[in-house]
């Protein structure tokens, strides 16, 4: 199975495709990561234009079974926080227009499911998701790295919720 994360943002927007299961050993495999940037001079309709096409074209070249993307939660920058969730607006719309399932986490849910801390802080993520992805290096830029781990969070949460259901059921 693969999942592509998305660390949504207008200026730079990670990602990182990841190949795990949701059955077996938990080990992962990073297939692809690096950021889509934008110009900060451009109008934002234009910034958004070039998410829409360049994570169209992942999105057909890929091909992923899901779409993991940072929830936007809070930010003490308003300006931030509007131009991230347009970002994330785009890349669930591409998801949801293809058929594929997106889950959205937090940035706590992600450091605790990567780490088994949820206050780890970014070098800590960064460094195992090196490690969960047996990579001789972290991850650069951080945004592919953080992108990596959202994936990495997908496989953990729903192996987490699959193991309740049967647990339920038995």
């Amino acid at each position: 199975m693969f999942v592509l994360g998305v660390d949504p943002g207008l200026t730079r927007c990670g990602f990182g495709l990841v190949q795990g299961s949701l059955e077996g050993p938990e080990t992962f495999g990073a297939r692809r990561a690096g950021t889509i940037e934008t110009a900060h001079t451009l109008a934002v309709e234009l910034r958004l234009r070039q998410l829409l096409e360049e994570f169209s074209t992942l999105l057909d070249e890929l091909r992923p079974d899901a779409v993991s993307v940072e929830k936007v939660f809070h930010s003490r920058n308003a300006k931030t926080v509007i131009g991230v969730a347009q970002a994330s607006g785009v890349v669930i719309a591409l998801a949801g227009a293809r058929e594929i399932p997106v889950r959205q986490f937090t940035a706590q849910q992600v450091k605790l499911a990567v780490t088994g801390y949820g206050a780890a802080k970014k070098p800590q993520v960064q460094a195992m998701v090196a490690r969960h992805c047996r990579l001789a290096q972290i991850p650069d830029p951080p945004d592919a790295a953080d992108a990596l781990a959202l994936a990495i969070t997908y496989f953990s949460i729903e192996r987490t919720e699959r193991r309740m259901l049967v647990g339920d059921l038995a």
